[in-house]
């Protein structure tokens, strides 16, 4: 195994929210002598190194200040930390048929049929009163089986594997524990007990709101009769974050190199810590001598969207263009669409190739069906706001928004290499 995929399946199994996976690679980054910056104060910048600033603790940028100024220009990276989950609504206790249930929101495109029957945990924010009165934030994450949402019996739905659909007010709940008739429970009380035990200094305060969401506790894993495929809840788009960081920290470049990893992704990005926020723009603005220069670096950079593609199923290849169906370990997709739902031009394409070329890594490419719908990224969302030419990439995977999705254990190293060749400007 190599590196990275240990280190990759150990930040995966960290990062059950966007709030753990900004703190995982802030951690990272520290270790990495990179330095925590709040994006307002005035700084002496130091060329070679590294600094990183985080928004909403969902969102980072991290960056390498280079030897010219900004202006010169800039190689980016972007990814999101967010994925397809059941999210706790704020009022979510249901008392009945002797269990307690909670009731959820379905955040993004979930494929919800590989979430009944698994052991859930639950993770996220907590906002509460210290017992000096402040208003304060923490992280909070059960790490143990708390939850399930059970099938309903074949005996009872004979057509489940022709006909069943799911409805998601209704047949999604998870159940959290037993009670008798008498019981009363009150939710912030249990999250407030539990915080008290994960975080002593916090124990007794009051809970006021959360935002919590239910993961699969299942481990990520090597799988596969040679261990070939990477088997885990939140690759997408997880592993992009992951590679990304990897690559800014062993990147050699003397030029300005940035990671951006945003929330709110897989809904459309439109939040203070998305892509469609002011967070990137206002970084390159402080980072900037004025005005001139801050356009200066957008006109002059260039960008890498890189978020999961789809592999072609074997079971299923007839969803995919028969000359555009990406293959397991066989390196990242160039991700192509003329309606610019991907922001990749013939231009960008034509540099990943070179890139991959002399960096040694075989690359693909994919595009829609013609008669399908295509998803979207981060990339037109970010060279829309920011004017920086964006190329989207990814590695390719299956059952891309399941509660556990597919990739080959050889791209992560691939996808390395191509985003190290970028970030040194190997073309």
């Amino acid at each position: 195994m190599s590196t990275i995929l240990d280190d990759l399946l150990e930040f995966v199994a960290e990062a059950t929210t966007p709030f753990h996976a900004v703190s995982a690679m802030s951690l990272r980054l520290k270790a990495a002598g990179f330095q925590s910056w709040d994006g307002l104060s005035e700084y002496d910048f130091t060329p070679g190194q590294g600094y990183f600033v985080t928004r909403n603790d969902s969102s980072i940028i991290a960056f390498r200040v280079g030897d010219q100024p900004l202006s010169q220009g800039a190689r980016l990276v972007g990814a999101h930390t967010d994925s397809p989950n059941l999210s706790v609504k704020p009022n979510p206790l249901k008392l009945r048929h002797g269990v307690a249930q909670l009731a959820v929101d379905v955040y993004g495109g979930a494929l919800l049929n590989p979430w009944f029957d698994r052991d859930l945990s639950l993770a996220g924010r907590l906002s509460f009163v210290t017992l000096e009165g402040q208003l304060k934030s923490e992280l909070i994450d059960f790490k143990r089986p708390i939850a399930v949402v059970p099938s309903l019996a074949i005996h009872l739905d004979r057509e489940a594997n022709s006909q069943r659909s799911i409805n998601p007010q209704r047949d999604i709940l998870p159940l959290l524990m037993g009670v008798d008739d008498d019981t009363t429970l009150d939710f912030k009380a249990l999250l407030a007990t539990e915080l008290g035990q994960q975080h002593p200094e916090y124990e007794g305060i009051e809970v006021l709101d959360f935002e919590l969401s239910f993961y699969d506790t299942q481990a990520p894993a090597l799988t596969g009769f040679n261990r070939d495929f990477i088997a885990s809840a939140r690759l997408d788009n997880l592993l992009s974050c992951y590679v990304g960081l990897s690559a800014l920290i062993d990147a050699i470049s003397t030029q300005w190199s940035f990671l951006i990893c945003t929330d709110h992704e897989e809904v459309g990005s439109a939040s203070t810590a998305g892509a469609l926020g002011p967070m990137l723009t206002d970084v390159l603005k402080a980072l900037s001598l004025d005005d001139r220069a801050e356009r200066a670096a957008r006109n002059r950079s260039l960008m890498m969207s890189v978020d999961n593609a789809h592999a072609i199923h074997p079971n299923f290849s007839d969803k995919h263009d028969e000359n555009h169906g990406p293959l397991l370990n066989h390196g990242p997709v160039i991700k192509i669409n003329r309606n610019q739902r991907y922001a990749t031009s013939g231009e960008g394409a034509a540099l990943t190739r070179l890139l991959a070329e002399r960096a040694g890594v075989p690359v693909q490419t994919f595009v829609v069906r013609t008669d399908l719908g295509c998803g979207s990224t981060i990339g037109p969302i970010t060279a829309a706001e920011t004017g920086i030419p964006t190329i989207d990439i990814g590695v390719p995977t299956l059952a891309m928004h399941s509660i556990r999705e597919l990739a080959g254990a050889k791209d992560p190293d691939f996808l390395k290499q191509l985003l190290v060749a970028f970030y040194n400007r190997v073309a």
